[in-house]
């Protein structure tokens, strides 16, 4: 049977009106974004056309270079990785420690106070780290290193004959301290976002609370610890001024760390180099630092590329 009334169809609807709040925002996070892209298209360009004539100098164009431009980033490359690396090493077992503790074991009053802390301590000048590791740090651990030095001079990282408190370890240990509070931060609040099922399951099939942490909280945080980690190490491959003032810098690349034969980083070098540059000599500072640009340009996109991996698994979903 047919009906005998039809559906009449549709008018198409009019498109709601764009007010004018909306399309200010939509224009103002727009040129935001932008701006940020512009901004490092502006540096990468400053830094790449003022590195050209230091690049190619040779020693009678620049005095700060012996024969030329390699030969003299080469030691600054390495110092800045060997010390941001040793940073790394002794800060991240710290921080996610410290974020564990935070997140799944203390009381919640403690929690609060300690979270205040660790933040509290991300706020403090770099100057003040370097005040405290030249002047407390570095004559504190310099019996420490002559211990190790004359007992267990047999490992390579240990031998020498004189140890010195300003070394390429205490800059580590300055460097770690500066960047346990980052690492810290992000960790807890990765720990804080595990699945509460996730950690109700491994508890009810009988796992320690250390058990539900190796197969919950781990698992789930592991993309996040590697993230915070690389920034940590990015912040630490930048650090000039703490650097500056407790390395006692020779440019010798060595893998000792207690000697006063330390290998100096590209920050500080800069730091300390640039008021008495002139001429080419800037232009090799410049060029020193497209190399730390570069160096920290690719950690950051290694830490993105490990985090993607695991995107499916992360606190987002």
């Amino acid at each position: 049977m047919t009906s005998s009334t039809q559906t009449a169809p549709r008018a198409p609807q009019a498109k709601p009106p764009v007010r004018v709040g909306d399309r200010v925002f939509s224009g103002t996070a727009l040129f935001a974004g932008s701006m940020i892209l512009v901004t490092l298209a502006a540096v990468t360009i400053f830094l790449v056309v003022q590195s050209l004539p230091g690049i190619t100098a040779s020693s009678e164009k620049a005095s700060l270079l012996d024969t030329n431009f390699w030969d003299y980033v080469w030691p600054l490359t390495f110092g800045t990785v060997w010390a941001s690396f040793l940073a790394i090493i002794i800060a991240v077992p710290l921080s996610v420690s410290v974020a564990l503790f935070i997140s799944h074991y203390a009381p919640r009053k403690l929690a609060q106070a300690l979270g205040y802390v660790v933040d509290l301590l991300a706020a403090v000048p770099s100057v003040v780290f370097g005040l405290w590791g030249i002047m407390v740090l570095a004559p504190s651990a310099q019996p420490i290193y002559s211990w190790l030095m004359t007992n267990m001079g047999w490992f390579p990282l240990f031998a020498g004959e004189t140890a010195v408190g300003r070394s390429i370890f205490t800059a580590a240990i300055v460097l770690a301290v500066m960047i346990v509070p980052i690492i810290t931060a992000i960790c807890r609040e990765i720990f804080l976002q595990t699945p509460r099922l996730h950690e109700e399951a491994a508890l009810a099939l009988g796992a320690t609370r250390w058990e539900m942490v190796k197969m919950a909280v781990f698992p789930f945080g592991r993309s996040g610890i590697v993230s915070a980690s690389m920034l940590g190490l990015g912040r630490a491959l930048g650090e000039t001024m703490a650097v500056a003032m407790v390395l006692s810098a020779t440019g010798a690349i060595s893998f000792k760390l207690f000697t006063s034969q330390n290998p100096s980083t590209i920050p500080a070098n800069i730091a300390l180099t640039f008021p008495e540059a002139y001429g080419t000599n800037v232009n090799v500072l410049i060029a020193t630092g497209l190399i730390l640009f570069i160096v920290t340009f690719a950690v950051n996109a290694l830490a993105r590329w490990i985090v993607s991996r695991r995107k499916e698994f992360s606190g987002a979903n």
